[in-house]
């Protein structure tokens, strides 16, 4: 595929389509083929875009390997890295939002990146860059809820209520249909938390 375009298109299509895999062999493999459709795309061109889902398409690898996942975390950081210095709002500031959710959620050192401070930072960034997209706030509220902080989160979930008729407005088709369900489940299990 010599189109770079079509190619991180083709991977950011083949991570969408690993949500759907049903088993881990599957994610793995359709995986595989978003990063070298990536990889194809980086060999014509250097957009954030083929950055952005090749790191995300590695992010799905990662859930499809158990003993390989650590492996891929610091391909993943550099990968976030760079489409962020090319363009941190693609994706509704993803390059931004992938990192703050990979220093919340991988191990800390010794064996692995993760660092809460660092993850606050990037999710933040995510925020401010794309305060009027859900799933930034929702990261957010969410890892302040895991490190402990409940008014925060409370904050960021009046936030997320007052801006989510308007998203829902915006955000529409049959592309959004997922996000949403995932989002308003998402939302429920917050507020559940947050009001025990």
């Amino acid at each position: 595929m010599d189109n770079p375009v079509a190619a991180w298109e083709f991977g950011r299509t083949c991570y969408d389509w690993a949500d759907w895999a049903t088993n881990k062999t599957q994610r793995g493999t359709i995986a595989r083929e978003g990063i070298a459709a990536c990889h194809q795309s980086l060999l014509f061109t250097n957009s954030a875009a083929a950055h952005y889902y090749l790191a995300m398409n590695m992010g799905q690898l990662a859930r499809s390997e158990s003993l390989g996942a650590l492996k891929l975390v610091r391909q993943m950081e550099s990968e976030f890295l760079a489409a962020a210095s090319l363009d941190s709002s693609e994706d509704f500031a993803g390059p931004e939002r992938g990192l703050g959710l990979l220093y919340r959620d991988a191990p800390g050192w010794p064996l692995s990146i993760g660092n809460r401070s660092r993850a606050r930072k990037f999710l933040e960034n995510a925020l401010t860059l794309a305060s009027d997209y859900p799933e930034n706030v929702l990261n957010l509220a969410e890892s302040e809820l895991m490190w402990g902080e409940k008014a925060e989160a409370k904050k960021e979930l009046a936030t997320l209520d007052t801006l989510w008729p308007a998203a829902q407005k915006a955000l529409t088709g049959d592309a959004w249909e997922q996000s949403w369900e995932d989002w308003t489940k998402r939302r429920d299990i917050l507020r559940q938390k947050l009001n025990q």
